[in-house]
């Protein structure tokens, strides 16, 4: 893991463009070959990335670039896609670098990993034609629970929680960001299910096109069959 703390603009090119203009920023190198891009503010949430698998390149500026006071450039390109983010650095505060280690990866609570696997055994709860692609769909800021394909054949992103709220709706929101970046997965519709999600999540996932789904655990155990219930 490399830190960099920079004076630094930032171009994103690809089947979308942004531009960030100059400021101080935390510029987060990955061993995987990814980058991220953190202002101090906004959460956890980067305001661009660069996913792997992608090169990394440092090149001198363009004289018109050293007379605006750009010192270096950081390309990184995307192997699959072709999209580049540029990272015009001016100025540099803070560069270390930290070996972590293999991660052990998240240990997720019983109950939900119990979810998980049972609503891939029973994909059809989520609609009509559903299949399943693979649990634990690994992308470059962790693994979505659960990646399935809807009747149409549409991509659909999984987030499951025992208990929904905000933070949940945050995570998957992160998740279909960088998933829809992938021509390959686009359009990226998401599913935020729980057993119980709290009003305020339910408005934020529906506010940002996010499908919520109060899951039955009884029901996908086998244990209760909701159809022969009298109330």
């Amino acid at each position: 893991m490399r830190l960099v703390i920079a004076e630094c603009s930032i171009d994103y090119a690809g089947r979308l463009s942004a531009h960030l203009p100059k400021a101080s920023r935390l510029l987060m190198l990955k061993a995987d070959g990814s980058l991220l891009v953190h202002s101090d503010g906004g959460s956890y949430k980067p305001l661009n990335w660069m996913s792997p698998p992608c090169t990394f390149t440092i090149s001198d500026p363009s004289a018109t670039e050293a007379a605006a006071g750009v010192t270096e450039l950081w390309t990184l390109t995307n192997t699959k896609t072709d999209d580049k983010l540029v990272v015009s650095v001016y100025s540099t505060r803070h560069d270390e670098s930290f070996e972590l280690g293999v991660d052990p990866g998240l240990i997720k609570d019983g109950v939900e990993a119990h979810l998980q696997k049972l609503l891939a055994e029973h994909i059809e709860t989520l609609g009509s034609g559903y299949s399943l692609v693979r649990r634990e769909y690994m992308t470059a800021v962790g693994p979505i629970d659960i990646l399935a394909k809807d009747s149409d054949g549409g991509s659909v992103a999984v987030e499951i929680k025992r208990r929904g709220e905000i933070d949940g709706v945050e995570q998957l929101t992160r998740y279909l960001e960088l998933m829809n970046r992938d021509p390959l997965l686009a359009p990226v519709q998401g599913v935020f299910a729980a057993q119980e999600i709290r009003p305020q999540a339910r408005v934020l996932a529906t506010d940002r096109g996010i499908r919520c789904v109060t899951l039955d655990y009884d029901a996908l155990r086998g244990m209760d069959d909701p159809e022969s219930r009298l109330f």
